[in-house]
């Protein structure tokens, strides 16, 4: 399943990822801080939601109540939400 996530709170504006089961893939970001949110896209592609949630959810950017890497955590949660509601 593709799903897209607008992001609250963070330079980039849009997450945009596969999941299949509990496995995401193809993650990429629109906007934000280029280099480090292809890094990040590349390190998690094939990890589950969990995984995901349990190294990125609660990171923070600056001053932010979030960042690029915690609403990625926001947005697998989401989608995997989605998904099990058919």
């Amino acid at each position: 399943m593709h799903f897209d996530y607008k992001t609250e709170n963070t330079c980039a504006q849009l997450i945009s990822l596969d999941l299949d089961g509990d496995v995401v893939t193809n993650v990429s970001f629109m906007g934000g801080c280029n280099g480090n949110l292809k890094a990040i896209s590349k390190l998690v592609d094939g990890w589950t939601v969990d995984q995901i949630e349990g190294k990125l959810a609660g990171n923070l950017c600056g001053h932010r109540p979030t960042s690029c890497a915690d609403q990625l955590a926001k947005a697998v949660r989401a989608a995997y939400e989605k998904q099990q509601a058919g």
